[in-house]
């Protein structure tokens, strides 16, 4: 039988084991410009997530977890008891300003300096959305823009947000062919037709799959519009996990230990 004592050398509640770019990791000169995690609003459910800022708040990413159980790391000469296995990926900032861009529009309906928008007292670490590189130089794909003086206002379109959105879904509908990621299978599943059609994978499925990633990071009412834009049709099921988000259940579950 296992003995509870626990000595300190075993112990340690501070660490994981993460796999990420170098970029994140170059540590600068002062250590308080250095990585941050911090906890955001997820874009497409408006529910607490983990991302991780680079040096001086420069790059956003978004941190999956995935997580077996009875698994443990040895670290050096120490144990560490959770073994999940973080994983870091670039996110488009844009996409996380986004949701307080509809939030705004939805509550103010006006033009306003973006420090004013992108504001939360349950998330304060949100305001370093504002450093990140690829942000203000594209904000006009989402946004309407008045100059007055100085000083930029904003305000959400929604029509610049859906055409913007459409070149992403290109974007991704290239990805996945180079890639050759086999979309028929998922496609054909959420329509109930049965048979192997991966040899008949029309372009209407690639976007279709295109759409379901993009939808991840975006709020569900603008991908229903998102669906609309791009003609796809209604589906009879919902559409199953593409293969990068098929530890989402396992988050789900690790956030609800960790409750």
């Amino acid at each position: 039988m296992l003995s509870h004592k626990k000595r300190p050398a075993e112990v340690h509640c501070d660490q994981w084991v993460l796999v990420a770019p170098e970029s994140v990791t170059d540590l600068p000169g002062k250590t308080e410009n250095g990585p941050v995690f911090t906890r955001l609003h997820n874009p497409r459910t408006g529910e607490a997530a983990l991302y991780l800022f680079d040096t001086n708040a420069q790059q956003l990413f978004e941190v999956k977890a995935f997580h077996e159980e009875f698994h443990s790391w040895f670290i050096g000469q120490t144990v560490q008891h959770d073994g999940r296995l973080l994983l870091v990926t670039p996110v488009d900032p844009l996409f996380m300003v986004l949701y307080y861009l509809i939030k705004a529009e939805k509550e103010q309906g006006k033009f306003q300096p973006l420090d004013q928008v992108v504001i939360d007292a349950e998330f304060p670490s949100c305001s370093m959305l504002l450093q990140c590189a690829k942000l203000r130089p594209f904000l006009h794909h989402v946004t309407e823009e008045k100059e007055i003086g100085n000083k930029k206002f904003y305000k959400y379109s929604k029509e610049k947000t859906l055409k913007w959105l459409n070149k992403k879904v290109g974007q991704t509908v290239r990805a996945l062919k180079i890639g050759n990621v086999n979309v028929g299978a998922r496609v054909s599943s959420a329509t109930f037709v049965p048979g192997d059609h991966g040899s008949d994978v029309k372009e209407e499925d690639y976007i279709c799959y295109a759409h379901g990633l993009i939808s991840e990071y975006i709020p569900k009412e603008l991908s229903a519009d998102l669906a609309k834009y791009l003609k796809l049709p209604e589906l009879s099921a919902s559409l199953p996990e593409p293969p990068l988000k098929m530890a989402a259940p396992r988050r789900q579950k690790d956030k609800q230990r960790t409750k």
